[in-house]
């Protein structure tokens, strides 16, 4: 890269971040019905455009095709009526939730002193997002950051360039429609990842940054940036089936969990069975996963079990596979199987399917994963599904955001405090 290219993207990142800066000034204090008024608008757009985003992803699809995309990356940059219709739902489901800014989480008044103390909500201010494939992360961000008050930068992936353009183009619309700043959200006009690596340093302007995408996207963000992190990292993510499973659950859980969309990152990647249940489970859920098209991978016991299950190596426990593969292995009850999780886990998402509430508890209380399941697919491990209208992203961190991150995680808080005229002796 030439000297005059670094400093274009130095000046170009730079103009982002202050816009946004400034941006985030008028959306802290904008009302809940211009935010609401805007979300609305763009559902409207992204309806009104369906046809000029679907031109866009298929030149997004073509080329991905051609590169060699594999099949669930593929799947993750398609976009059809239907996907985008659920974009619309999501913005309408944002604004229809309370707006978390200004709110108060608590209030008390300090024995002490008399004085009235109340931690309110406010918002972060500039958030940056980086993610790969999936152009809907484009309105799942963008509506999330507004409605929680902050300014966003998007930046998107290469393979999803054209159809997240499309997308930001409604967004705009929205927002120019409900009067407010449409630099509200930007989103970084180049691939070219220098402009990542700029975006990772500016501390001044960009408040927190949410790296969304595999392994090497979180790695380099990680080991690079300045500015704070909401990390998501893999996805790995188990389905224990317990002794006292009931058998009818335990199929469709566990089918459902691997194979409604390989793709995503509450897919099931490992599941895990009592060694009390493989007689009477383990058969029905192969060949469920076989039939449906899953390549079935065993521990020693499995492979032994069914001919057709491939033999599993010490690297498929540690591997998200975001594809029709699952690798199966037998514990012997529920504190092994907690001991599993415990080392390859990758702290996302994991399900126990039991009738046994005792077990239950156990998993429950010593899994430490962000979202941890008792007898529900663990594709629900999405802010949508929890009520949420959408998500940036699943925090696989500890600190600040864990699990979904939705409006209320996109805000911090500040102390507002009351006096009578005290003054400290």
């Amino acid at each position: 890269m030439s000297a005059v290219t670094e400093t274009d993207i130095k000046g170009m990142m730079a103009k982002l971040g202050n816009e946004a800066k400034a941006a985030s000034a008028t959306l802290a204090v904008a009302s809940t019905d211009a935010k609401n008024d805007a979300l609305c608008k763009m559902a409207e757009s992204l309806r009104d455009n369906i046809d000029n985003i679907i031109e866009a992803n298929k030149i997004d699809m073509a080329a991905g095709e051609q590169k060699g995309l594999t099949k669930a990356m593929l799947d993750r940059l398609m976009l059809d009526h239907g996907r985008i219709h659920a974009m619309a739902v999501g913005l309408e489901a944002i604004a229809g939730l309370a707006d978390p800014v200004g709110s108060e989480i608590t209030r008390w008044q300090a024995p002490a002193n008399g004085l009235d103390i109340a931690r309110v909500r406010t918002p972060l201010g500039v958030i940056g997002i980086i993610y790969e494939s999936r152009p809907n992360v484009t309105a799942d961000a963008g509506g999330l950051c507004l409605k929680s008050g902050n300014a966003a930068i998007l930046r998107g992936g290469s393979e999803s360039f054209h159809s997240s353009h499309a997308i930001l183009n409604c967004l705009l619309e929205g927002l120019k429609a409900a009067g407010l700043p449409e630099t509200c959200i930007q989103m970084v006009p180049t691939t070219d990842r220098a402009a990542v690596g700029e975006m990772l340093t500016m501390a001044d302007t960009i408040d927190v940054i949410v790296p969304r995408g595999g392994k090497s996207l979180v790695e380099r963000v990680t080991n690079e940036s300045k500015v704070p992190l909401f990390k998501h990292l893999d996805g790995i993510c188990h389905v224990y089936v317990d002794q006292k499973a009931d058998p009818v659950k335990a199929r469709k859980i566990v089918l459902n969990a691997k194979m409604r969309r390989t793709g995503i990152c509450g897919a099931a990647e490992t599941i895990l069975i009592d060694s009390m249940a493989v007689q009477s489970h383990a058969q029905v859920i192969i060949d469920d996963l076989i039939a449906a098209g899953c390549e079935v991978r065993g521990d020693e016991e499995i492979s032994a079990f069914d001919h057709r299950v491939i033999p599993a190596s010490d690297e498929d426990w540690d591997t998200e596979y975001l594809d029709a593969i699952v690798s199966i292995k037998v514990v012997d009850g529920v504190e092994d199987a907690i001991e599993h999780i415990a080392e390859h886990s990758s702290h996302h998402t994991d399900c126990i399917i039991t009738e046994d509430v005792d077990a239950a508890a156990t998993f429950l209380n010593e899994v430490d994963s962000a979202i941890v399941m008792v007898n529900a697919s663990t594709q629900f491990a999405d802010g949508g599904e929890f009520g949420m209208g959408a998500e940036i992203g699943i925090s696989t961190g500890k600190m600040h955001a864990r699990g979904p991150v939705g409006v209320e995680q996109l805000t911090s808080f500040k102390y507002v405090v009351r006096g009578t005229g005290q003054c400290r002796p």
